[in-house]
């Protein structure tokens, strides 16, 4: 379910009320391929429900430039939603998930083996609140920009 951003404290309290420990990630996920499939298996293994934060359109074309997202906000929504390990989406803006994540209150945040807790500006939020922190190790060779490189390369 597409959670709107202005519900989610309410909707991620009454998940907690029932008794579900809440993991959430964020990223872009603009093209889903075998690495986005087992990272968000995995981080949904932390916990019983698991809440991604999305970029939106904007926010993806200012971290990674004006020929992405490749897929637009809702299509990629639709496609998170679709797979089994994703249970909810909300859209963000931001530069980082801190306001986010400040609202959600994740039991468990996840996020790729490229950081660290030092590196990651969302692990003191995520602390502040009792949650705790876990780094996924990501699969090699596997990314949208590889995707996207390899296509134009086939196009030359």
């Amino acid at each position: 379910m597409l959670i709107n951003r202005n519900d989610v404290e309410n909707f991620c309290d009454e998940l907690k009320v029932r008794g579900n420990k809440i993991v959430f990630t964020n990223g872009c996920f603009d093209i889903i391929h075998a690495g986005h499939v087992r990272y968000l298996t995995t981080a949904k293994n932390f916990g019983d429900v698991l809440i991604v934060g999305l970029n939106t359109d904007e926010s993806v074309r200012r971290l990674k430039g004006d020929s992405r997202p490749i897929n637009n906000q809702f299509d990629r929504a639709e496609v998170l939603l679709g797979l089994k390990a994703v249970d909810h989406v909300i859209f963000f803006g931001e530069q980082t998930a801190e306001n986010l994540i400040a609202q959600v209150k994740p039991n468990v945040y996840v996020k790729g083996g490229d950081y660290t807790l030092e590196t990651l500006p969302e692990a003191k939020i995520v602390q502040k609140f009792g949650g705790r922190v876990e780094l996924v190790n990501l699969v090699e060779g596997h990314s949208t920009t590889n995707i996207v490189e390899k296509i134009l390369g086939a196009k030359q």
